[in-house]
């Protein structure tokens, strides 16, 4: 999996400018009073200021993990590669760690399970065998838009995913909290550190770091 940034636009500047426009005023750098003004819009929740700056990502993440995200649709626009287009070979995820359900939760993953070597060889024959269908499907001419069907929900797939700074602001405060999906919460950190650095002032309000958990090995 992995988080890549295309393209910004604005700046912390921008939300400053965007805020002071109501009193006909535009300013050329930051200071430390446009940094209260951007703590007091957050404090009151004034968030149209922080929608006049966007960012722009190409994403990389099994299909269950993306439609997962996908579920944040206010502010953002999300394009996807389509297999009903391409035919080319599947990147499957091939899972090394199975977590444990939860004992006190009907959602989330506690600790790790042991399988049994005979589940584990089931379950990399499964991926084997759905990836080799595929490809004889497409072999006989069968169009791509149900020959995917057979695909697995471990199969990799990528997406351009838009918003404004507000937007994903509010994706990464609910997927970087500890107790989300490890997976989700890997792409969800990816887009934190880039807004963290695009827009350092914004974000500190908007994303406090107190309680981020950083996930790697996904």
């Amino acid at each position: 999996m992995k988080v890549e940034r295309l393209d910004k636009m604005g700046s912390d500047l921008s939300v400053v400018n965007a805020a002071r426009v109501s009193y006909s005023k535009i300013a050329e750098e930051m200071t430390d009073k446009d940094e209260k003004l951007i703590k007091y819009l957050v404090a009151h929740d004034h968030w149209s200021p922080f929608a006049h700056a966007s960012a722009q990502f190409r994403i990389k993440a099994p299909l269950y993990v993306a439609r997962q995200l996908v579920k944040h649709q206010v502010g953002l626009s999300w394009n996807e590669v389509s297999r009903r287009y391409v035919s080319d070979e599947p990147e499957i995820q091939k899972i090394q760690e199975w977590r444990g359900r939860p004992k006190d939760s009907k959602q989330g993953s506690d600790g790790l399970v042991d399988l049994p070597p005979e589940v584990i060889r089931r379950y990399e024959e499964h991926l084997e065998t759905s990836t080799k269908i595929y490809r004889e499907l497409i072999y006989f001419d069968v169009a791509p838009e149900i020959a995917r069907s057979v695909l697995p929900q471990s199969m990799m797939t990528e997406w351009i995913w838009s918003g404004t700074l507000y937007a994903f602001a509010r994706v990464c405060n609910l997927r970087c909290k500890p107790d989300t999906q490890k997976e989700t919460r890997f792409i969800a950190e990816g887009i934190d550190r880039f807004m963290r650095e695009d827009f350092p002032v914004s974000w500190k309000y908007l994303c406090p770091e107190k309680g981020i958990e950083s996930v790697k090995g996904v």
